[in-house]
């Protein structure tokens, strides 16, 4: 029969992992003003009016999940080895 996984090993390990993420996404937004062209990108939409302002960051966020699913698919491909 196959590998029997231990519960708590498996919900620990998924704890450890979520809370290394969230750490990774305080680490970015803590230094997000000081990485070049994030945010700024063209395609990145502005609109500022007298008492509204809208920014959708398009350009930006399709970047960005390129970037996760590439660095996702690399670590899923190494660990399937």
């Amino acid at each position: 029969m196959g590998k029997q996984v231990n519960v708590m090993e498996m919900m620990g390990r998924t704890l450890v992992l979520m809370g290394g993420l969230i750490v990774l996404v305080g680490i970015v937004l803590m230094f997000s003003d000081k990485i070049p062209l994030l945010g700024k990108l063209p395609g990145d939409i502005s609109i500022k009016r007298d008492n509204f302002q809208l920014y959708v960051p398009v350009t930006t966020s399709i970047v960005l999940s390129i970037l996760v699913s590439a660095i996702l698919w690399i670590f899923s491909h190494f660990k399937g080895k």
